[in-house]
């Protein structure tokens, strides 16, 4: 068993299709605790000395990274990147790979219906029933047919979450700065130049892109109060592209009717989150990708492009994240 080249998974499981995979390719896989801080990290990386690291929950820094003696390259279990260094990767000759499209759609449904939640006042109208109270004659909701959504992106989910909303009959549109005009045709998406116009004219708005220093707070104080009043947020792509606390100031005064998020500026939430305070705020905690089907599709997607990367075979090149110097 020595000479097994071994995989890391930062994460206590992964797929048993992903398992197969890795174990009939002639590879072990090494599971870390969910959340892993960086010494526990480092301790397993210099123990297993692994060829691949699949990234999943947590942060994947400079230090584990640099203590891989035979690291070749980091496998993000999903799309967005922003919890590895990938400059470290990098200056180390790590190459960085992610799993596109493989959880849109779970994802894409996830945001779905964390808006039909919001829009519909379930979850308050659930708290207050269980309290004895019989708010029907009190009552008034909002149909979704005929309302704006707005996505900020336009990639594999949101262009996924896209057909599931015009099929509840909202108008759809996206800002993407970086994405191709046909994307937005063959989507159906009407498109805007800019978000600002975007925001003036979204009944809710659905978060779809990367965290980057650019679009970290994208939603503050300033973009929130862009939106009509009475409007809604919705974010299943990284927290940092919300400012919480604006969030939480825009729902008090009315600005903002009600809103779901799955992601966070910091994960896990700490028990006494003040979000947690806001009956109209629907939390969930990060589990839009966590369904049977796309956990199958990313874990063997994150496997199979470590295995492809190490045994010197191409992989697709929307998938690469960084370039590297083959000679590090």
């Amino acid at each position: 068993m020595s000479n097994v080249r071994k995989i890391l998974v930062s994460g206590p499981d992964i797929a048993t299709s992903a398992v197969h995979l890795a174990e009939e390719a002639g590879y072990e896989l090494i599971y870390t605790p969910a959340y892993a801080d960086a010494a526990t990290l480092v301790e397993l990386v210099r123990r297993h000395d692994p060829v691949g690291i699949v990234s999943r929950a947590g942060t994947l820094g400079a230090l584990p990274i640099a203590a891989g003696r035979s690291l070749q390259v980091i496998s993000k279990h999903g799309a967005g990147v922003d919890n590895i260094d990938v400059q470290a990767a990098t200056r180390s000759g790590v190459q960085v790979i992610r799993a596109t499209g493989s959880n849109a759609v779970s994802v894409a449904e996830h945001a779905v219906t964390l808006a039909m939640v919001a829009v519909k006042r379930l979850r308050s109208l659930d708290i207050t029933l269980r309290q004895g109270k019989w708010e029907k004659m009190g009552f008034v909701g909002r149909e979704l047919a005929g309302m704006r959504v707005g996505l900020v992106g336009a990639g594999a989910i949101a262009q996924s979450a896209a057909q599931l909303f015009r099929g509840l009959g909202l108008s759809v549109a996206a800002y993407d700065p970086f994405a191709d005009a046909s994307v937005f045709k063959a989507s159906k998406m009407d498109k805007f130049a800019d978000l600002e116009s975007m925001l003036q004219k979204s009944d809710i708005i659905s978060l779809h892109c990367p965290l980057t220093p650019d679009t970290r707070n994208l939603l503050n104080d300033r973009t929130i109060a862009m939106l009509p009043r009475g409007s809604y947020i919705i974010n299943t792509a990284r927290g940092g592209l919300v400012d919480e606390l604006a969030l939480l100031k825009a729902i008090d005064d009315g600005q903002i009717a009600g809103a779901g998020l799955d992601v966070f500026e910091t994960e896990p939430l700490e028990n006494d989150h003040p979000l947690f305070a806001a009956s109209e705020l629907i939390v969930t905690p990060h589990i839009g990708a966590s369904t049977a089907e796309a956990m199958e599709r990313v874990g063997k997607d994150a496997v199979q492009g470590i295995i492809d990367l190490v045994e010197e075979r191409a992989i697709a090149a929307d998938r690469i994240v960084n370039k590297i110097d083959q000679h590090v």
